[in-house]
């Protein structure tokens, strides 16, 4: 099995909202961003999967040396074989590489955040980073769209944390801010179960306001000039604010059930927005001079 190979196993495995998206890109790019989204579930397994946190630990500090190896042209793995193989046509920067893993390992250190603001850096870690760099693989000519990709990234882990209220509130996990729990009237017991009270609603409604309030300036942020380079982060977006709709659509209850999209769903998404966006993308060509 080739490097390739590899990475496009294991993000076709995930069944994530993601590799929906992948199939609209060109094969250079389309290997790039699945090598990067493998690289993403390959160390955010080592701490869902790992139950022993020190050996979690070493894992990641495997990683950490292995990214320093792929650098220097000697990577071991096949996902870091997979970006070695790419680095000469993306610009894919290493401490951003080495921030996903520390947003890793932060669910080890942290299972409660007190603040939004304290929340914010895992969410950076763990999701605008890997929009910067697929901003970089997708390409760009204005550095607003980094400003974009940040947000974007923001809006997708926001999504993905309230999707997930249940499912990491049973595993001790709470990315909802404490002081908002408190403001809301909701216990971290009362996450664990099935009941979708009033204040758990509105509680959940607040957030989902918060998501779309990212997606909204995200959008606002992405030029004109760049919007079909990064479109297939507006599929994923597409994708995403679908799911978001979902939960506001079923009252909130993602405690009583997990809400999801189907493949065939996410795929007419995608479809439907690329369409939309070669559309776009025409009558800005056609508007230029």
């Amino acid at each position: 099995m080739t490097p390739d190979q590899y990475c496009q196993d294991k993000a076709a495995s995930s069944g994530s909202s993601f590799y929906s998206s992948f199939r609209f890109l060109p094969e250079l790019k389309r290997r790039a961003i699945t090598a990067l989204y493998a690289f993403c579930r390959e160390v955010d397994d080592v701490v869902d999967e790992c139950k022993d946190e020190v050996v979690a630990r070493q894992t990641l500090n495997w990683w950490r040396e292995e990214v320093t190896k792929l650098y220097k042209g000697q990577a071991t793995h096949p996902v870091t074989q997979a970006i070695q193989e790419l680095l000469n046509d993306f610009n894919l920067a290493e401490e951003y590489l080495l921030e996903i893993i520390d947003g890793m390992e932060m669910d080890l250190d942290i299972h409660q955040y007190a603040t939004f603001k304290d929340l914010s850096l895992y969410c950076y870690r763990a999701a605008s980073v890997v929009g910067l760099l697929s901003a970089e693989i997708f390409g760009f000519n204005n550095r607003q769209t980094l400003k974009y990709a940040h947000d974007l990234g923001m809006a997708f882990q926001l999504t993905n944390i309230l999707r997930d209220v249940r499912e990491d509130a049973e595993r001790g996990r709470v990315y909802l801010p404490q002081d908002e729990l408190l403001q809301f009237g909701v216990s971290q017991q009362n996450l664990t179960q099935p009941i979708t009270s009033d204040a758990v609603k509105k509680l959940f409604h607040f957030q989902a306001d918060r998501a779309r309030e990212y997606y909204i300036k995200a959008f606002n942020q992405l030029p004109d000039e760049d919007r079909f380079s990064q479109r297939t982060g507006l599929i994923m977006a597409e994708i995403y604010l679908s799911l978001l709709e979902e939960i506001e659509n079923d009252g909130y209850r993602v405690l009583e059930h997990r809400i999801k999209l189907t493949p065939t769903r996410k795929l007419w998404l995608a479809w439907r927005a690329s369409r939309r966006e070669k559309k776009r993308y025409k009558q800005y060509k056609q508007s230029k001079p």
